[in-house]
């Protein structure tokens, strides 16, 4: 069976925005360019730039669920961040350099009773992508389709966050593709894992409020489980349109 990409998404820092772009060249071993480069590290956290770290030490949608609504724009170029969020309105910041600019802006947003974001950190050629591995998020447009079903009403494809969205394949189809090669556009990926799923896909991505129970819809499917982890095999081209075939 033969499928398309529909669309395109990065997020240049991790819970903080997300981008649409028409094309990307994805390289092997490596996470989609761009997406997750920074990820901004709250009071309790060990990360630091050294390595890959888990996503609880970063402040992510989770606990702070009106990050959602943000979006982002990076400048490949020239390293610079627009972030724009319906309260906050926009900012233009280099991450690297104006990581306290940043979190003025940004903590408005943050709960009280929650760890405070303290710095922003980047680990050089590993985006901070929640699985331990370099990865890029597949996500099947049927399987979205069947969770607005489940719950009756229209939903906005960015509460998964994912990376590439395909369709022309049956509901839940991706789960069977582990360790099965895809030819996405020029590229191969190979599907790893399935990306399971936390409270952050119930915010609504224009608001930021819980507006959609999401892991009770996946719950009737018997998991919570969504999209799945890749590995780029082979780099090349995705774009908008790519064509998308099982190997």
């Amino acid at each position: 069976m033969m499928g398309n990409v529909t669309s395109l998404w990065r997020h240049p820092i991790k819970s903080h925005g997300r981008e649409d772009v028409s094309s990307t060249t994805l390289i092997a071993g490596h996470t989609m360019p761009g997406d997750r480069v920074w990820a901004v590290a709250h009071e309790a956290s060990k990360a630091d730039n050294s390595e890959w770290s888990r996503c609880a030490n970063f402040t992510r949608i989770a606990k702070v669920p009106q990050l959602m609504a943000m979006t982002s724009r990076l400048d490949d170029a020239a390293g610079i961040v627009t972030l724009e969020h319906p309260e906050l309105g926009s900012l233009s910041i280099d991450p690297d350099q104006d990581a306290q600019t940043f979190l003025d802006w940004v903590k408005p947003l943050m709960p009280a009773d929650r760890a405070q974001s303290t710095r922003i950190v980047k680990v050089p050629n590993r985006g901070m992508t929640d699985s331990k591995f370099p990865s890029v998020t597949l996500c099947n447009t049927a399987s979205h389709r069947a969770v607005e079903q489940q719950i009756g009403t229209e939903l906005s494809i960015h509460r998964w966050r994912g990376n590439i969205w395909l369709d022309g394949f049956e509901a839940w189809e991706e789960f069977e593709w582990i360790d099965r090669d895809i030819r996405i556009g020029e590229a191969i990926l190979r599907p790893l894992e399935r990306t399971g799923r936390c409270p952050a896909t119930k915010s609504n991505p224009v608001t930021g409020v819980h507006d959609a129970d999401t892991l009770a819809a996946l719950d009737t499917f018997g998991h919570r489980d969504f999209s799945m982890c890749a590995e780029v095999i082979q780099g090349g081209l995705v774009e908008v349109g790519s064509k998308v075939e099982l190997l």
